[in-house]
Formats: C-alpha cells, sequence, structure tokens
C-alpha cells in the first residue's frame, strides 16, 4: 500500500491591528463618503433644509398667535426649542442610514477590507454630525430673516451650536443601537418615531410647560429636552445657562455610558 500523506490546512493569519492614526484618517475618509453622496442624492440634503424651514413656518404663523399671543413672540421662543428638535428628530437619520447600509451588505464590503471595524460607524455618525451643523446654520438664519434675534452674542450663538451638537452625538448612540437592531428601515423609522415624538412633545420646546397638567409638569422638568431648550434659549436670547448647560451635558454622559457600548456591542455581532 502506498502512504499517502495529505497537508493539513495552514491556518488563517490573524488580521494586523489597525493603529489610532490609521482608524482616524480611516473614519474620516468614511465620513467623507457620506457627505459626498449627497451630490449624487441631493434630496436628502433638500429634506434637511426644507422641513425644518416648514416646520418653524408652520408653528410660528399657525400656532404662534394661539400659544403666546404673539408671532415674533413666539418666534422667539420656539426657535430654539425647534433647534433642538430638528437636532433630535435628525438623528434618526443616522439609524436609518446605517441599517440601509447593512442591510445592503455595503458594511460587509468594508469589513473585507482591512480599515478598522468602528471607522464605518464613526464615519457615519461624523458625517451625521457636520449635517446637524448645516441643520442649524440654516435655521438661525432663515429665523433671522423672519424677525428672530439673537439677544445674547456670537459666544453665545456658537455655544449653542456646539451644546447642540454634543447633546444630539451623545442621543445618536440611542439611535444607532435602534439601528443596528431592527430588522428593517421602516422599523428604525417606527421605533425611533415612537421614542422621539414623546421625549419632543412632553417637554418645553414648543410650549410653556407651565401649561401643562401637574404629572406632566413634573415629568417635564424631568425630560432632557426641557433642559436642552431651556439651555438653548439662554444661550441664544439671555436667561439661565449654567443649570440647564450643566444637566444637558449629564445627561449627554448618560446616554454615552448606557448606550455606546450596547451599540457598540451590536454592530460587532451584526457586522
Amino acid at each position: 500500500m502506498t502512504a499517502m500523506t495529505t497537508a493539513a490546512p495552514a491556518a488563517p493569519a490573524p488580521a494586523a491591528r489597525v493603529g489610532p492614526v490609521a482608524t482616524l484618517r480611516q473614519t474620516m475618509t468614511l465620513a467623507w463618503r457620506s457627505l459626498v453622496q449627497i451630490k449624487h442624492n441631493p434630496w436628502e440634503l433638500l429634506d434637511l433644509s426644507i422641513q425644518p424651514i416648514m416646520l418653524l413656518l408652520l408653528f410660528t404663523y399657525v400656532f404662534g398667535g394661539a400659544i403666546l399671543g404673539s408671532t415674533d413672540g413666539y418666534l422667539r421662543f420656539a426657535l430654539p426649542g425647534l433647534l433642538v428638535q430638528n437636532a433630535l428628530f435628525y438623528t434618526l437619520s443616522t439609524a436609518i442610514g446605517l441599517n440601509t447600509d447593512i442591510s445592503k451588505g455595503v458594511f460587509d464590503r468594508l469589513r473585507s477590507l482591512p480599515i478598522a471595524r468602528t471607522a464605518p460607524l464613526a464615519g457615519r455618525v461624523i458625517a451625521d454630525t457636520a449635517k446637524q451643523v448645516w441643520a442649524f446654520a440654516l435655521l438661525v438664519g432663515f429665523g433671522m430673516l423672519l424677525g428672530f434675534r439673537v439677544g445674547t452674542s456670537v459666544l453665545g450663538l456658537l455655544g449653542a451650536m456646539a451644546l447642540l451638537v454634543v447633546v444630539a452625538l451623545a442621543m445618536s448612540w440611542m439611535s444607532v443601537l435602534i439601528g443596528l437592531r431592527a430588522s428593517s428601515p421602516e422599523k428604525v423609522q417606527m421605533i425611533a418615531f415612537s421614542v422621539m415624538m414623546p421625549l419632543t412633545f412632553t417637554s418645553s420646546a414648543l410650549v410653556p410647560d407651565q401649561t401643562f397638567p401637574g404629572w406632566l409638569e413634573t415629568w417635564s422638568g424631568l425630560n432632557p429636552v426641557t433642559h436642552l431648550a431651556d439651555a438653548i434659549r439662554g444661550l441664544l436670547i439671555g436667561g439661565e445657562v449654567a443649570r440647564p448647560v450643566l444637566v444637558s451635558l449629564l445627561w449627554s454622559a448618560g446616554f454615552v455610558v448606557v448606550f455606546a457600548p450596547l451599540a457598540v456591542r451590536a454592530f460587532r455581532s451584526r457586522v
């Protein structure tokens, strides 16, 4: 009998570890990829631009007189709240975009490349943060055309934008988790709206919470959206700043501590 020797298959070589500098470079490249897609899909930018303006016009001229008796007074009150509402609702696009990319196999193709596994996730979040800055500038600019005036200073305006971006970035981890766990973009939208709608409309973002029933006013005082809206108002038109800013930052830290590890774990298990 002739002895036959079969060579054992070679074990796959371990993937090379990606350093922090390369990870940052890859993250920014993928963030730029998400932003460049606007050129091929301009409706995304139009949706980001037109919807906030429509809401500003609707709330100011339809509800303003009924709520505060003056459209000018309501514009001054509501614009900071609409900035908050728009920023939080736009975190849903992060969840929907991630879910769509994963469902279409984009992340599988990226995983086959020698890049950091977290780069696609971080790139998407950074790109959507840049879009948040655009939406903030657009809404404030259009509000000024309607008569809104910043009552503090340029530093107050920049501080409001920075705070809004920080809080939206922190809360986007919750949206990321929803986007990674949901089975389709439609379910992402349904679940996320079910969370964001009550948070926004049971706060002082769009109406004074003194008009709420007692139990709802108590909840509004705990609602992170209320504190963020009060902080943005203080930074833009004057009033208390330190306490609502501090509470908003504490809420942001809480969202990151709770949802970021869960989102990263869901991301690693799914891709």
